[in-house]
């Protein structure tokens, strides 16, 4: 797979700087839509079969989440703060407006290292930005993270029980766990607890419904 020469510059060219609807005191570089774009990343790369570029949108989970962050700052204020499967990045610099230190936002996603430092750049903010599948990393020694942040990573069966995994050894090891999620098949309510709940604006380029009930959960150890 050939890679993009100039990243930051296909961002740019191919997305727009604006206000996230849930969260509107911060601003991402969101595409229109996902099918010429996903074209799109695809010829640039010269590949076909590539995800999609979640990097790019605002998911009603992510946006709850960052919502829930900035409005119970003291969550994350000071702590060591882990945005998984971050995207767009956009969880984590709500992260990082609201005080945590060190963020790091990590993806599988080349493309998205680009894209959340752009967007954080755009939000006056620092994110630490790892592209790896935590996921297959075996569990640490010991806690690594004070707060661990998760929107919309319940869409798929084996990727929803890895994550489930992971997150659980980080709750054992006395991380605070918070998933943002509206509703996805694979999520495990039963784990989990309730903790409020938003109406998030959404696409219909991207969801069911232009207004998700979307709910933010906690992990207990």
């Amino acid at each position: 797979m050939s890679i993009i020469a100039d990243p930051r510059a296909f961002m740019r060219a191919n997305t727009r700087l604006r206000p996230v609807p849930h969260v509107p005191e911060l601003e991402l570089h969101l595409a229109d839509e996902s099918v010429p774009l996903w074209e799109k990343t695809e010829e640039e790369l010269g590949a076909i079969g590539l995800p999609p570029p979640y990097w790019a949108f605002a998911w009603a989970g992510g946006q709850a989440l960052a919502r829930y962050v900035l409005d119970h700052s003291g969550e994350v204020r000071g702590r060591r703060v882990l945005d998984l499967a971050a995207g767009s990045g956009l969880v984590a610099i709500a992260a990082a407006k609201a005080g945590a230190a060190p963020v790091v936002a990590a993806d599988i996603d080349p493309l998205a290292e680009a894209a959340i430092a752009l967007n954080a750049e755009a939000n006056g903010v620092y994110v630490d930005i790892v592209i790896a599948d935590l996921l297959d990393q075996p569990p640490p020694a010991g806690s690594r993270y004070d707060v661990v942040l998760v929107g919309d990573l319940f869409y798929e069966r084996s990727t929803a029980a890895r994550a489930l995994a992971y997150l659980t050894r980080h709750a054992a090891l006395g991380a605070r766990v918070l998933v943002g999620d509206p509703g996805r098949s694979y999520l495990p309510r039963e784990k989990l607890t309730w903790q409020c709940e938003y109406s998030v604006p959404a696409t219909r380029e991207l969801e069911d419904q232009e207004i998700k009930r979307t709910s933010v959960w906690s992990l207990a150890a």
